[in-house]
């Protein structure tokens, strides 16, 4: 196990794992997107590889210490803020994530409380990576419409591994308008306002469905 004590210092799942909770893990180890979870005090629980690429840290280097040390100017949030969100369940946001090397890139976020690994972390989703837009915009829950059919947990789940429009449509061998229809119908479903929201809420919640890709 890990120093978080919910998966080992390689990325994998707790071993023999199954369920939702086994294809939890398969996504958040194998996204191309990065992602995290976090404590109630905003500290690293865990990260992916993908998100290790974007700060150009080593994980040991992460785990333990507090998320807002690697964001440009420090929190996006103050303490009061950031309990507000927790109790909205779900939010997005901007920020500049600073690299190791002091360089800086602007990213979208999602953030979603989990409960798939035992305990309540924050599942941190990464999408737009450059994305401009105002750091600290943090926008809250919407009501959902409705659980996911089928196919829209397929399109979601292999946008939660990090696949394009065109590669999920290869993939399902469908036409790239499908794929954003079932996007589209998905974020309406449950409630959220972009991309990275919806995989942040879909992983949380058991909504979608990833593939055991290599």
């Amino acid at each position: 196990m890990g120093k978080s004590g919910v998966i080992d210092p390689g990325g994998r799942g707790p071993a023999g794992q199954a369920g939702w909770a086994g294809l939890f893990w398969v996504a958040f180890r194998q996204s191309r997107n990065g992602m995290a979870l976090l404590d109630d005090q905003r500290r690293y629980v865990e990260v992916n590889e993908a998100y290790l690429q974007l700060v150009a840290h080593p994980r040991d280097a992460l785990i333990g210490r507090p998320a807002w040390e690697s964001v440009v100017h420090g929190p996006v949030m103050n303490g009061a803020q950031w309990r507000a969100a927790l109790l909205r369940s779900h939010f997005t946001g901007v920020a500049e994530l600073r690299s190791a090397d002091g360089s800086a890139v602007s990213i979208e976020v999602a953030g979603h409380p989990e409960v798939v690994t035992g305990r309540r972390l924050i599942l941190i989703v990464v999408l737009n990576v450059g994305h401009r837009a105002h750091a600290g915009a943090i926008s809250g829950e919407v009501p959902p419409g409705g659980s996911l059919s089928a196919r829209e947990g397929e399109v979601v789940g292999l946008l939660a591994l990090g696949l394009s429009g065109p590669e999920i449509a290869a993939e399902l061998s469908v036409s790239p308008h499908t794929v954003r229809a079932h996007v589209t119908n998905a974020m309406k479903k449950v409630g959220a306002r972009t991309r990275a929201q919806l995989v942040a809420i879909s992983l949380a919640n058991g909504g979608a469905g990833p593939t055991g890709r290599k």
